[in-house]
């Protein structure tokens, strides 16, 4: 029943999360039928017959009529592993057995070297085993997709960012469409069946990635696995304090501290600290920091080996990468880092997966290819998918008050990583970039952090006050979302 508003505050609050809910599930419902209100900035034109690439990616110019000769050679090979695929698919239950270490080492060896595209998403669910756990959790997904219409405090947020997910690609483009529809409903859902966690900003990606490759419910009980699941435990990624985020850059410091030395003084000098740059390469798994294809090649390997991908791709990408980020300033390390690769890695996909295979081997030779067991407060608390009580009225709007002291840590941190950089390197010079941190509450989302970057025109004064221009920052040098 819809709460009455009167002179209750609360009531009122309640009454608007409920409408504005409401109202946002309907225009799911709705879809692309007759009738639908969609704004034209919401639904970008394309010209299907020209700029799709195979993977679904619509680009802005004009794709080659053909093929170049390592395009062809690529896609011969991969053809031809079809096969070998299909046979490894039959000895399914052997593999999982663990008990024929032949099998078990020539499947690992075959996934570095790249599961065909076509057989992608039928591997990447036997990997995270979920025939079994949809079937034994048989109608939950609907129940959850129920609930989630009726008290999910995350609708709003999840809204926008479907509006937000992967515009570029084929299956997302056009708004209210059938796979934005399928996105909302799996994260909508997965808010209310993981009660501690709920929703969080870059959870989107990686459920649109999965949808890339499987269907809805399919894809929903994938991403609860990579949440919880003892080989990936994503959840303590993103659950308030992000505990497992700060473990796995610490072990990354670790790493960079033994064997890039040199590179890791000159990050420290510009003021470049771990938690810059690692974010997306650890919250997603490289997605968006390298191009898809490699990110393709890094998931089929997170699937198989877990989190410590993670740790050996961060490093990997460094090491490859060394001689050049050591010979560039601040604001091109960080575009180096978040825009550059992603365009081109200066690597083909089999030459990077090697590397990283190299440095698996390197790091287990320093025992460091594994972080530090995880934690109890990275694991899930809560059972899943239970039947809570209505939440608060202010959970429903989708509101919080204030930062919990795990994540002002956290900021808290961020911001005395960097002044202490800046005054190693003497302060910040004119004509150079330098970075802000503001924590920032906004209403129906959690509290983040809003890192400026600002043009330094003049020298900092006696009060350490630096005063920034005008002047725009970096090509793809943005405020962005920490």
């Amino acid at each position: 029943m819809t709460p009455t508003c009167g002179d209750d505050p609360e009531a009122e609050l309640a009454a608007r999360a409920a409408a504005e809910r409401a109202a946002i599930v309907a225009k799911y419902d709705l879809g692309r039928e007759k009738g639908a209100q969609i704004d034209p900035w919401e639904d970008p034109k394309f010209e299907i017959y020209h700029v799709t690439d195979r993977y679904g990616f619509i680009h802005d110019h004009r794709l080659p009529e053909t093929a170049t000769a390592l395009e062809v050679k690529l896609k011969e090979v991969e053809v031809a592993r079809e096969k070998k695929w299909l046979d490894m698919l039959a000895k399914w239950d052997k593999i999982r057995a663990g008990k024929d270490k032949k099998l078990t080492e020539k499947f690992r060896k075959r996934v570095y070297k790249g599961i065909p595209d076509k057989l992608r998403g039928k591997v990447w669910a036997q990997m995270l085993n979920v025939a079994t756990v949809r079937q034994e959790r048989h109608g939950m997904y609907e129940e959850m997709k129920r609930r989630a219409r009726r008290w999910s405090p995350e609708v709003r947020q999840i809204d926008l960012d479907v509006n937000r997910t992967y515009r570029d690609h084929i299956m997302f483009r056009e708004r209210y469409g059938i796979q934005q529809q399928a996105l909302f409903h799996v994260l909508a859902a997965y808010s209310v069946y993981n009660t501690e966690l709920g929703y969080c900003q870059g959870m989107s990606q990686i459920a649109a990635l999965l949808l890339m490759y499987m269907n809805e419910e399919d894809a929903f009980w994938a991403l609860s696995v990579l949440m919880a699941g003892n080989l990936y435990n994503m959840h303590g990624l993103f659950i308030q304090g992000f505990p497992k985020l700060l473990r796995l850059q610490l072990h990354h410091e670790q790493i960079l501290k033994k064997y890039l030395p040199k590179l890791k003084k000159h990050l420290d000098r510009n003021g470049i600290d771990t938690t810059i740059y690692t974010l997306k390469w650890f919250f997603q798994c490289f997605l968006d920091r390298v191009p898809f294809t490699l990110a393709l090649r890094l998931w089929d390997a997170y699937l198989l080996d877990g989190e410590k991908v993670l740790v050996t791709g961060a490093y990997m990408i460094l090491k490859v990468h060394r001689k050049t980020l050591q010979h560039l300033p601040m604001e091109e390390i960080l575009e180096f880092l978040q825009v550059r690769l992603e365009r081109d890695f200066q690597q083909d996909d089999d030459s990077a997966m090697l590397e990283l295979e190299r440095c698996v081997e390197e790091l287990r030779r320093g025992r460091l290819d594994q972080p530090a067991p995880p934690p109890d407060q990275e694991l899930p608390q809560r059972p899943f998918g239970l039947q809570l009580q209505p939440p608060p009225v202010r959970a429903q709007s989708g509101r919080r008050s204030q930062m919990a002291p795990s994540e002002e840590k956290i900021i808290g941190d961020i911001l005395r990583r960097q002044q202490e950089a800046q005054l190693s390197a003497g302060e910040v010079y004119r004509g150079s970039w330098y970075r802000q941190d503001v924590p920032s509450v906004f209403q129906y989302s959690e509290p983040t952090t809003l890192a400026c970057y600002h043009y330094q025109t003049a020298p900092a004064g006696r009060n350490g006050i630096h005063l920034p221009s005008s002047r725009p920052p970096p090509r793809g040098i943005r405020m962005t979302l920490v």
